[in-house]
């Protein structure tokens, strides 16, 4: 016969029988229903990657909506801007400003889709870099002397610095004169008339620092942190009668983070700000020696300063 100590064993064991069995069923229903939820999520994401896709494609399809009818306006005004040379008079001075009015208009819509167009780029991960070896120090003095008219419309003093002659080096053309656009339009839309504007470029530790240093309105410390998000705007009052949209200086973080580098930024409210470019010197080799030139620059400028200064 067993005795009693026998039969707790058994039941002892029997329970733990059955404890394992649940687990193992509860184990396995969970399981069942992850793959489940997995698929469903599986589903979903690709949905979701359809849907973004189209929204995607139809974005892309209003830029070009939107270019077109402002090329034509372009056009339109450039014909007008040439019957006005020929011609004197109250009436046609008149038409001259208009014609003005219409240009400088057409260039901040067009800033304003080239930006969108960036931005949609980026966080879709279509943007890449187009890389070619160029002498970056020319490249920035060069930007910086198309500058002066600019700078000298709202008696702003710009000046370019260096401590190198010389430093090839391997750059997007477009996205890194998109950088220094960027930065020196921000200098001279919050500096004052008299102020003035460094650009330097310093070469140290294989490393290139771009830096726009200004003697404008500057920034609170509490509002760094914000400087370089995407639509998000230190101070949400205009200034000199013109508000941003919160895009260019995101952009400016993001193709400067493309090459490798960094941006930062130092500022003192009411004595100016300066923002520093980091770019990590490399030499790529090429096959052809492509000369690399802004064949409309006088035309990205005006985009670029449209909300700035008047057409010059």
């Amino acid at each position: 016969m067993k005795n009693f100590n026998e039969d707790n064993e058994i039941n002892e064991n029997q329970l733990k029988n059955l404890i394992m069995m649940n687990y193992t069923l509860s184990l396995e229903r969970e399981i069942k229903e992850l793959k489940n939820d997995a698929k469903k999520n599986s589903e979903k994401l690709n949905e979701c990657q359809e849907l973004n896709k189209k929204i995607l494609q139809f974005i892309y399809g209003l830029f070009h909506e939107l270019k077109t009818p402002l090329n034509v306006i372009f056009s339109a005004a450039q014909v007008m801007s040439l019957c006005t040379e020929y011609k004197n008079g109250g009436i046609l001075e008149k038409q001259g400003q208009y014609v003005k009015i219409i240009e400088q208009n057409c260039y901040r819509l067009m800033r304003l889709i080239n930006n969108l167009q960036d931005l949609s780029k980026l966080d879709s991960g279509f943007a890449k870099l187009e890389l070619h070896n160029r002498n970056i120090v020319s490249f920035v003095e060069d930007i910086t002397l198309s500058l002066i008219p600019y700078a000298k419309g709202k008696g702003i003093n710009l000046i370019f610095d260096t401590n190198v002659e010389e430093k090839t080096m391997a750059l997007d053309y477009n996205k890194i004169e998109r950088i220094i656009l960027n930065l020196l339009s921000n200098a001279i839309k919050f500096t004052p008339e008299k102020g003035t504007i460094c650009i330097g470029v310093e070469d140290k530790d294989d490393n290139v620092y771009i830096s726009v240093k200004d003697t404008g309105i500057g920034i609170p410390e509490d509002k760094f942190k914000f400087v370089f998000e995407k639509f998000k705007q230190c101070d949400k009052s205009p200034i000199n009668g013109k508000v941003g949209n919160g895009i260019g200086l995101y952009l400016v973080k993001c193709f400067t983070e493309m090459h490798g580098g960094k941006v930062s930024v130092k500022s003192t409210v009411g004595k100016g700000s300066t923002f520093t470019v980091k770019l990590p010197v490399k030499v790529i080799e090429e096959k052809f020696n492509n000369i690399i030139s802004s064949e409309n620059m006088d035309e990205q400028l005006s985009i670029e300063f449209s909300d700035i200064c008047p057409k010059i």
